[in-house]
């Protein structure tokens, strides 16, 4: 039951939260900026998986198995699957977007409308490619774990499915390539800002937007790796050490964790984001912000430092 109490918990605080960031975006004009839309990109795939997985998996633990049959098992795991890719790309588009604008790499190169709608697009075309080939032959979905939620095959063994090659796919080109993207992107995106900060050593300012943006990466990097890394090493430990046993509860704890990030992924991206948080509040309360928030604060709004702010890091 703790397990479809932690779900209901996702529920309850993932949905309103990805809701209120589509519409915060669509209300204030202010945070319709380009570098914003791959953020709705983010809210849109853990509505997803928040309707179609975190809604199935609460309702399968509080049966304590999962009831609803083989077509509703699909549907899940694929739903569920490519909601979770998108979002994990999407965190790593907007690490390199961030990258781009930043630390500018390709010199005068402008980041416009089209380069954001095709980094959204990029997300879920990769998200198809990762969920419909279990759909086709290439592993399956199947209920994993204690049995309560469905995802790709990555525990049987000796049959015709080829769930070992799924798998170390999905660890590379689904979890490997966007984790290395998120910390080359930061890094130089880090090492950028310790340069003007070297250079403006007096400013307090500075030195404040760079301890800021130093935090903010940590923080990303941190929320990227307890989302995705135990679930995809549970997988490869699983698909390495075939014929071992393992407790059924540490594999379902992966496929939880995984389903969370709903939750943790729009504080960390956006209720963390002075700007975002100010119109968010001023939306609940019908014009008012009670934390008095000032969106155009230096903090995390729009300190500007050598064209390095910490709001784009945020991001806003």
């Amino acid at each position: 039951m703790s397990m479809s109490a932690f779900m209901l918990f996702t529920i309850i605080f993932g949905f309103p939260l990805n809701i209120l960031t589509i519409v915060c975006t669509a209300k204030y004009k202010k945070l319709r900026s380009h570098l914003n839309y791959i953020l709705v990109n983010l809210a849109v795939a853990n509505l997803v998986v928040i309707c179609f997985g975190s809604t199935t998996a609460f309702y399968s633990f509080s049966q304590m198995y999962f009831s609803l049959g083989t077509l509703a098992c699909k549907i899940e795991g694929f739903t569920a699957t490519l909601g979770g890719m998108v979002s994990l790309w999407s965190l790593a588009v907007v690490a390199f977007e961030r990258f781009l604008v930043i630390c500018k790499p390709m010199g005068s190169f402008s980041f416009r409308e089209s380069h954001a709608v095709m980094g959204c697009i990029f997300t879920w075309v990769i998200g198809f490619m990762a969920a419909v080939p279990p759909l086709l032959g290439w592993s399956r979905y199947i209920p994993e774990g204690l049995q309560c939620s469905c995802g790709p095959d990555w525990y049987t063994v000796n049959n015709k499915w080829n769930n070992e090659s799924y798998v170390l796919f999905m660890f590379c080109f689904c979890f490997g390539f966007p984790l290395a993207v998120i910390v080359f992107s930061y890094g130089r995106l880090l090492l950028t800002l310790h340069a003007v900060a070297k250079q403006q050593e007096q400013s307090a300012t500075t030195q404040k937007a760079e301890r800021e943006v130093t935090r903010m990466v940590i923080v990303m990097i941190f929320g990227f790796l307890v989302c995705w890394l135990p679930y995809a090493s549970f997988a490869l430990w699983a698909v390495t050490h075939r014929g071992e046993e393992f407790d059924l509860r540490m594999a379902s704890i992966p496929s939880v964790f995984s389903k969370a990030s709903t939750v943790y992924n729009p504080f960390i991206y956006i209720f963390m984001n002075r700007q975002f948080r100010s119109c968010m509040l001023k939306l609940i309360f019908c014009g008012k912000n009670p934390l008095g928030d000032d969106e155009d604060a230096s903090a995390s709004g729009s300190t500007q430092v050598s064209s390095v702010s910490s709001s784009q890091v945020a991001p806003a």
